[in-house]
């Protein structure tokens, strides 16, 4: 699937993977709505884009992801300005595990993308006016696996797993011509690792820096690429797409998903010719 053409809105879009996934989305010739409660640096970024870019296929809008109305008004501005809209990313997210933080936490990385994946069906589901597209989801490896430096944040990315996984599941989203997938990338280059390696939003600093150093950390571009490839690829719906820098990447597969399509048979080859 081409996107070149194609309207797409990212939270959490100033810096980080949000950036990443603009960048890669504007190279191949989509339009990108900017969207991120950091007015400032997202209005660099916006700059940034439009000097690589066409100025006329990139805006920036101020939103917070837990207000509703910041939300449908970036989707509503969106539409107006670029007349459609195909691509949705729910990427916007925090780490936050203190008594002043977890609830921020739970409202941003969970609240976040269920906001944004209900009105991303509103806007582009056949049957309400739009014409299909994809949904993104970004949770992380910390979705996947017990992290015990970071409870609330895992489960918030667990959530934002399954939620996905349920809304793809929904046959008739797939029938009116809208996938959901999600990308669980493990640690990346952005600044939210680098709160963490300074020990910043964890129960256990020490352990969170020992996983950072066994793990590896991978650079935006590297993430970016899977996100594309989830974009672009009309087969994929569903999809869970882990990642990280030593293991690469990782479709995974849960009980009671069908079993993988195996490629068919090569045909058998032609009789030769009897020469006797």
């Amino acid at each position: 699937m081409s996107v070149k053409g194609q309207v797409a809105l990212i939270t959490g879009a100033a810096q980080g993977l949000g950036k990443g996934f603009a960048s890669i989305l504007l190279q191949h010739g989509a339009k990108v709505a900017l969207t991120d409660v950091q007015e400032d640096v997202g209005k660099e970024t916006l700059a940034e884009f439009q000097k690589a870019y066409s100025p006329d296929d990139v805006i920036f809008i101020k939103v917070d992801v837990t207000s509703e109305a910041d939300m449908e008004h970036a989707f509503r501005k969106t539409k107006e300005t670029f007349k459609r809209l195909d691509i949705v990313v729910n990427n916007a997210g925090i780490g936050g595990e203190g008594d002043n933080m977890w609830e921020k936490c739970v409202d941003i990385n969970l609240k976040g993308p269920i906001r944004g994946t209900r009105l991303a069906l509103n806007y582009m589901r056949k049957d309400r006016g739009g014409q299909g597209g994809v949904i993104i989801n970004v949770s992380s490896a910390g979705g996947l696996r017990p992290q015990p430096e970071g409870p609330v944040y895992c489960g918030t990315k667990s959530g934002v797993m399954m939620f996905s996984r349920s809304i793809a599941a929904d046959r008739e989203n797939e029938k009116q011509g809208v996938r959901v997938n999600t990308l669980c990338p493990a640690f990346v280059d952005t600044p939210l690792v680098a709160a963490l390696a300074s020990g910043a939003n964890v129960t256990d600093a020490d352990s969170a820096k020992q996983k950072l150093a066994a793990v590896g950390i991978m650079t935006v571009e590297e993430v970016a690429e899977a996100f594309f490839d989830l974009v672009k690829d009309p087969s994929r719906n569903g999809a869970v797409l882990a990642m990280s820098k030593h293991l690469g990447r990782n479709f995974l597969r849960f009980e009671g998903d069908p079993p993988p399509q195996s490629p068919p048979p090569a045909p058998a080859p032609a009789p030769s010719a009897d020469s006797s």
